[in-house]
């Protein structure tokens, strides 16, 4: 009598699809059971590092890790492809070489650059979202300073940089970038006077829900360093030249730019709208045990799913720590699936703490409810981030891709 395993398909090599894969390749007997992983890339990438590699203080393979280091080969089969639909009724998952077949599937493909709709950010600028985009917004950038080092006639707005959104990612990003300008003007031999540096925020304030006090030396610290803000002020549209801010209820400003990075806003992955659904911006409601509502066998997490925190009434944030915490419960619960148990685990996310960081030494954070700001929240968040590397690689990859300058 042949028995025929049962095949759980992971889609996504981010934390949370790779922490999924790590934690089942230990608990399952691959006898019985079929663990496939897909993902675009032969590597991993850590998201929360991107920043760094974007304004060039963080080498780009720095980044990186491969997908295999870490897998065990002989109990996941590891498929580089890209997900382009999943027909749920057939229980296929289609890809760009071909369709893969499963029982269970988990859904973690990471999120995508949300523009809600402004006319021209798709096309003129750039934003954080890959190895790959991170790539580009360094080389832009360099490519800015050389070439007005050496055109006759100077064009000034090439030295200016524009980043959209005063969120953790476009502080952590100002952070870096006031770290690197310097050693650009250096290069490139010129006045770092002229150089100039806009954070253009639509709400009202610099990290919305963040400690006020923190928030204040974070600005404090930036506009130290160059960066002028412009907080309440809408970007209203992007073309080659720059931007178009609203100013008041009708009148519009235009700032020239060389660069303009968008870091503004995430949604799902496209892959969801795709399958057919029922989701917000590409983020699904999931259910408490992290299935997609009206799918038994389909899991949903990272930025492709959507929980509510009941306190404030307001989806958490996607982050890369909820995002590893869902995979142990997605773990859990498909062991107890496995075992053809019915009951089980809620997701709650247990948040430790946030931190934000502004350049290599310097950060801002809340950690177990206790208030951090400069050197000590610097190394925190480098902590933090040897934590992730050490959760799902072990010690062999913090060794290889840690962070350890903490003096």
């Amino acid at each position: 009598m042949i028995f025929l395993k049962t095949k759980i398909v992971i889609l996504g090599a981010g934390y949370g699809g790779l922490m999924t894969t790590v934690r089942l390749q230990k608990k399952i007997r691959t006898e019985e059971v079929e663990i496939v992983l897909i993902n675009k890339n032969n590597y991993h990438y850590e998201t929360t590092w991107l920043h760094e590699a974007a304004a060039g203080t963080l080498r780009d393979d720095q980044v990186t890790y491969p997908v295999k280091s870490v897998i065990d080969v002989k109990k996941v089969a590891f498929i580089q492809a890209s997900v382009t639909r999943i027909a749920t009724a057939e229980k296929k998952v289609m890809t760009d070489i071909g369709e893969v077949s499963y029982d269970y599937l988990v859904i973690a493909l990471g999120g995508e650059s949300e523009t809600f709709g402004i006319k021209g950010l798709k096309e003129y600028a750039y934003s954080i979202t890959s190895v790959d985009a991170a790539k580009r917004i360094r080389e832009h950038i360099e490519s800015q300073f050389s070439t007005y080092q050496n055109e006759a006639i100077k064009k000034e707005e090439r030295l200016t940089i524009i980043v959209g959104g005063a969120g953790f990612t476009g502080i952590e990003f100002l952070g870096e970038l006031v770290n690197r300008i310097p050693q650009l003007c250096k290069t490139y031999e010129i006045d770092q006077n002229k150089v100039k540096v806009y954070c253009v925020e639509a709400a009202k304030a610099v990290l919305p829900g963040f400690d006020p006090e923190l928030v204040d030396y974070a600005v404090a610290h930036l506009e130290k360093r160059g960066v002028e803000f412009k907080i309440g002020t809408p970007i209203k549209g992007a073309d080659p030249e720059g931007i178009i801010v609203g100013i008041g209820e009708e009148e519009t400003q235009e700032i020239k730019a060389g660069t303009v990075i968008w870091a503004a806003g995430i949604r799902g992955s496209s892959v969801i709208e795709e399958s057919g659904f029922e989701a917000n911006r590409c983020r699904v409601k999931v259910d408490p045990d992290l299935r997609a509502p009206g799918h038994e066998n389909i899991f949903i997490i990272g930025d492709c799913s959507l929980i509510i925190n009941e306190e404030i009434n307001r989806p958490y944030p996607p982050t890369a720590q909820i995002a590893l915490q869902q995979a142990d419960v997605v773990t859990n619960n498909l062991l107890a699936l496995l075992r053809q148990e019915t009951n089980l685990t809620a997701f709650k996310p247990d948040i430790k703490g946030t931190v934000c960081s502004l350049g290599e030494r310097d950060a801002i954070g809340i950690v177990y409810g206790k208030k951090l700001k400069g050197k000590p929240a610097s190394v925190m968040k480098k902590v933090i981030d040897n934590r992730a590397l050490f959760s799902i690689g072990g010690t062999s990859t913090v060794l290889k891709k840690g962070k350890f300058n903490i003096l």
